[in-house]
Formats: structure tokens, C-alpha cells, sequence
């Protein structure tokens, strides 16, 4: 509902009744309107959808249900609350157009008190109902500005990207190689306010040192070796845009102390160049390494690392977001498939336990590139183990629950196999909550994988993220 004054739309034929309405609702912060038939309603409604109708069920030219189903496919979207007037005797009918979605009804003839009642109701009704409805926008999204994947995770990063694309504030993004820093950069940049101004993307570990200076800040023709001409960098490129440094903890520490002044001062000084230019850019940078060790490292500027740690964003690796592997492996396959003119269409069981197990070093990147390599080498429906590259191809799937013995005891409390985790129970008393078999499950998994989730994850057949979250909640 907007800021402004709710609407009612009032559409009755009695002249006297609407004059009383009209009245009540001009004391209130409401706007009011008046159709006298259904044929003038449906127009109005068209026009203008207010935020409640009261709709007389008797009207001179048609019924209250005419006009409802006239009005339907402008309002099905627009959260339009109805409530019925009807007369004594008709309760029937009011039941009836609450079955159709009216909200409420009120009977002939009511008071000031019980339409204010009503009024209110309905209106509390319709708030709660946008915000339940833009809760579940921002809950479920299942792709953001490039991104893809539904898990909770990355609808916290998405809300994250919303937050800092509001703000012109300096972003620090770290995340493992391959998990989409430099997507995330060029989303918050597009759901800025700054979206039709430049994105400039400099890679500060491609570049040699001896020209990242003159990368950023630009040169002036002659001012070295090379300098065949003018050039204009990145920062005065950018102007009114977007800087994004990727790979910021790259950079030498010669060239951190200038990139400070210019954050400090807002000039740009082109090498060679005794002129200063003013530029006005927003500022991201990204890292897959740790700053903070780098900096303690003696690697990178604390100073410089404060003044760009401002708004910190750290990306998940693709292991940690649950059934994300899926919806991005689906998604790649559909794109290359389209491609390659290959008539893949999905997984078998095991290809998608496979990979679910697997730890994906490489995240995105690499899931994308395994996705690429199977659709290119093989022909098939569906992609099966056989068609995996290494070392995925070497990775069975992920294990099955053990089978419960010929007398009903099960493996997980310790029959006599040799591998038990626990002590078999001797009586009722001894059985121990599921709470407790699972958190020593996961413990001793981590204990024989030397601490590493992915790989325990893989031996107890479940996700690394959940045993993140239990990790967490213990």
C-alpha cells in the first residue's frame, strides 16, 4: 500500500447511504469515491484500483458478483480487499461472495463504529499482505543479476547486494577463487543508482607492477618507455561508475600508497602529468585470499585495508550451499546443451550425489567448466557417472544407509561388525536421542577425515552445509 491516503470505493445506488459513508470517511485519513451502478465501477476500477471496494450485492444494472467478475483480471495482482454490503436475509450471499474472496460483508444498516471496524481490518489485512508478499520476493529468489541458486545462503547475499547497492560506500568482497566476486561487483553496481554510468573492472594480479599505476591513473604520451600516446585509466574511465579491483591484495605495496591518496582525495594524477582530475567513482575490490592475514603478513597496508574494508561481503564456496550444485549444474547443462546442440535434459541419482559430495575447489568456475567438457564429449538423454571427467569420474556416490540386521538392531548401535560408532543399547533407558547419535556421527566423520566437512560429508551422505549448521548450533 502506498504512503498516500487509502482509497475506498464505495459503489452503491442508495443516494442517502452513500452520503452517510462519504461522511464517516471524511473524518478519517481515507480518500473516498462513488459509483452508483456497476457499469460506472468497472469503468472507475479500470481506471484506478483503490485499496478497498464496498460493493452493494443489488445494483440497477447487474449484481455485486457481475461486478467482481468484470474487475477480476485488472485486480488479480493488485491486493484489492472486498467487503459486501448486503441487506437482512442474505446472509447466504454475503457467505457466498466471501467464498468468492470478499474479506468481509456488512449488513444493512450498520453503524459508524462497525464500518470503521471493518475498515480497519481489511486495510491491516492488505499491509500484512504486501509485506508477507515482498518477505517471500526476497526469500525466494532463485537467480540475482547473474547469480543462480536458492539456498539460504545466497538469499542473504542477495539481500546484501539490495543493501549495499543503496549505500556509496566502499565493498570489500572475499571469497574463494571462483565463486563469482566479480558478478557480485557488477551486480551491486547495477542495482545502483549509478547503473547507467561505466563498470570498469582492473585485475590487479594480471597486470605488471611497473604499469598498474599508469593502469588506474593513466599516462601522458612519452612519460616512459612505450608511452606511445595519451591514455586515459580506469579511475577517469570510471567516472560516475563503478572501479572494481579484483584481486586487491595483489597489488605492490609501492602502488597501495597512491591508490590511498586517491581514495583519500578523490583526484586522479596521470603519470607524467602535473594536472590533477577531479572523478567521482564508487569503489569495490575483491580478494580470494584472507586481507587481514596479508596485512599481518606485511603484504598489504592496514591503512589501506581499512579505508576499503568499509562494507565487507564474503561469497560462499559452492560446497556450502546445498542443493545450489544442482539448480547451477541444470543451468549450465540447458545453456550448453542449447550450444552443442546436444539433447541433454538432466542427472541420474548418482551424477547429482556425486556431485553434491564433491568439495569443488574450484566452485562456480569449475562446475561450470565439468558441465561444458561432459556436453561436449558425450551424446545421451541424461548425463550419467560414466561420462564424468577426473576427478570427479573416480568419485563414487555418496554412501547409503547401512541396512538394519536380521534381528532389527541397526549397524549406527554397533552390531558386531567391527565399525561401530556406538555402544549397542541394552534396554530402553539406553537408547540414546537422535540428537546425540547424529552430533557423534558427524564428530567422529570429521575426527577420521582430519576435520575436513566436504569429505565427511561425503562418507555420511549428507551436505557440507549442514554440517556447517549443525557445527554452528552445537
Amino acid at each position: 500500500m502506498s504512503a498516500e491516503a487509502p482509497l475506498i470505493h464505495l459503489v452503491d445506488d442508495d443516494p442517502s447511504l452513500s452520503r452517510i459513508v462519504s461522511g464517516y470517511l471524511a473524518r478519517e485519513n481515507v480518500r473516498v469515491e462513488v459509483s452508483e451502478n456497476g457499469h460506472d465501477a468497472i469503468e472507475s476500477i479500470k481506471a484506478r484500483i483503490p485499496d478497498v471496494l464496498l460493493l452493494d450485492l443489488k445494483l440497477p444494472d447487474m449484481t455485486g458478483f457481475d461486478v467482481l467478475e468484470n474487475i477480476e483480471r485488472y485486480t488479480e495482482d493488485e491486493n484489492l480487499e472486498v467487503v459486501v454490503i448486503t441487506g437482512n436475509g442474505s446472509m447466504s450471499v454475503a457467505v457466498e461472495a466471501m467464498q468468492r474472496g470478499a474479506r468481509d460483508f456488512l449488513v444493512k444498516p450498520f453503524t459508524k463504529e462497525r464500518l470503521m471496524a471493518t475498515l480497519s481490518n481489511v486495510l491491516e489485512h492488505k499491509e500484512l499482505k504486501v509485506k508477507v508478499q515482498k518477505f517471500e520476493k526476497e526469500f525466494s529468489r532463485d537467480g540475482y543479476c547473474g547469480f543462480i541458486g536458492s539456498s539460504l545462503t545466497m538469499q542473504s547475499v542477495y539481500r546484501t547486494i539490495d543493501n549495499a547497492a543503496a549505500s556509496k560506500a566502499t565493498v570489500f568482497i572475499t571469497g574463494e577463487s571462483g565463486t563469482g566476486k566479480e558478478v557480485c561487483a557488477e551486480a551491486i553496481h547495477q542495482k545502483s543508482d549509478r547503473a547507467g554510468k561505466p563498470f570498469i573492472a582492473v585485475n590487479c594480479g594480471a597486470i605488471p607492477k611497473d604499469l598498474m599505476e599508469s593502469e588506474i591513473f593513466g599516462h601522458k604520451k612519452g612519460s616512459f618507455t612505450g608511452a606511445h600516446r595519451d591514455r586515459e585509466g580506469a579511475a577517469l574511465s570510471a567516472n560516475g561508475g563503478t572501479l572494481f579491483l579484483d584481486e586487491i591484495c595483489e597489488m605492490d605495496l609501492a602502488m597501495q600508497p597512491k591508490l590511498l591518496r586517491f581514495l583519500q582525495t578523490g583526484t586522479v594524477q596521470a603519470v607524467g602529468s602535473d594536472k590533477l582530475h577531479e572523478v567521482d567513482v564508487r569503489i569495490i575490490c575483491a580478494t580470494n585470499r584472507n586481507p587481514m592475514q596479508e596485512v599481518d603478513n606485511g603484504r598489504f597496508r592496514e591503512d589501506l585495508f581499512y579505508r576499503l574494508h568499509v562494507l565487507p561481503m564474503e561469497l560462499p564456496p559452492l560446497r556450502a550451499r546445498e542443493n545450489d550444485i544442482i539448480e547451477v549444474a541444470r543451468y549450465f547443462l540447458d545453456r550448453y546443451a542449447t550450444e552443442e546442440n546436444k539433447v541433454f535434459d538432466g542427472f541420474t541419482h548418482d551424477v547429482e550425489q556425486i556431485f553434491k559430495s564433491f568439495p569443488w575447489p574450484g566452485n562456480v568456475r569449475q562446475l561450470q567448466n565439468v558441465i561444458r567438457n561432459i556436453v561436449v564429449l558425450n551424446q545421451g538423454d541424461v548425463i550419467t557417472p560414466d561420462m564424468l571427467p577426473e576427478p570427479l569420474g573416480s568419485t563414487s556416490p555418496a554412501p547409503k544407509p547401512t541396512p538394519m540386521n536380521a534381528d532389527g538392531s541397526g549397524m549406527a548401535f554397533g552390531a558386531p561388525s567391527g565399525n561401530s560408532m556406538f555402544i549397542e543399547p541394552r534396554s530402553e533407558r539406553e537408547i540414546p536421542p537422535m540428537e546425540e547419535i547424529e552430533r557423534h556421527a558427524i564428530q567422529t566423520a570429521l575426527r577420521l577425515c582430519g576435520g575436513s566437512v566436504p569429505k565427511a560429508s561425503h562418507y555420511l551422505g549428507i551436505s557440507a552445509a549442514t554440517i556447517y549448521r549443525k557445527k554452528a548450533a552445537w
